[in-house]
């Protein structure tokens, strides 16, 4: 019963140095966001716009005659 009273205080007086620094929380450094900028055109509508305003055109070209 000794030995085990004995075992039971250094392993008691053992753990309790583990903690003595207290807990800290790891540092996660959070990666740069990249923003990115959009152009205030966008090449794809034109070529759309471009065959609406050219089917306008020839709409209003084949009612006048």
């Amino acid at each position: 019963m000794k030995k085990l009273a004995t075992i039971a205080l250094a392993l008691g007086l053992s753990a309790s140095s583990a903690f003595a620094g207290g807990y800290t929380a790891p540092v996660v450094e959070a990666e740069p966001v990249v923003v990115k900028e959009l152009s205030s055109s966008n090449a794809a509508i034109l070529i759309p716009a471009l065959l609406l305003v050219a089917i306008a055109v020839a709409a209003s070209d084949s009612s006048s005659d």
